[in-house]
């Protein structure tokens, strides 16, 4: 069996959060352990109403934002997904990690 870790990057700072999964990958490059990604999803496009007193129908204009997603797969190498998960990252990034444990294919 496999564990694959799935490291699931999101951020409204696109710039960031690009720059800081790259050097991840690279990280985990550099110490030898099979990395896929980083893969990304559609951006996600928000709005959320606002209003000027606390009463509705008194509303402005809404605030909108986009969140943005990256995700990388570490192969095996547990300790180094470990590490990989426990970095200190900006502030304005949020991370989801995810362990799934897969059948090891035979080679032929």
């Amino acid at each position: 069996m496999t564990f694959v870790t799935t490291l699931t990057f999101r951020s409204g700072d696109r710039a960031t959060l690009d720059e800081t999964v790259t050097s991840l990958k690279q990280q985990v490059e550099r110490k030898g352990a099979e990395c896929k990604g980083p893969h990304q999803e559609q951006p996600e496009h928000h709005a959320v109403p606002l209003y000027s007193q606390c009463q509705l129908g008194d509303r402005s204009d809404s605030w909108n934002y986009t969140v943005y997603t990256r995700w990388l797969e570490i192969h095996g190498s547990n300790h180094i997904a470990r590490e990989v998960a426990g970095t200190d990252l900006p502030d304005s990034i949020h991370i989801e990690v995810d362990v799934e444990r897969r059948a090891s294919q035979a080679y032929r």
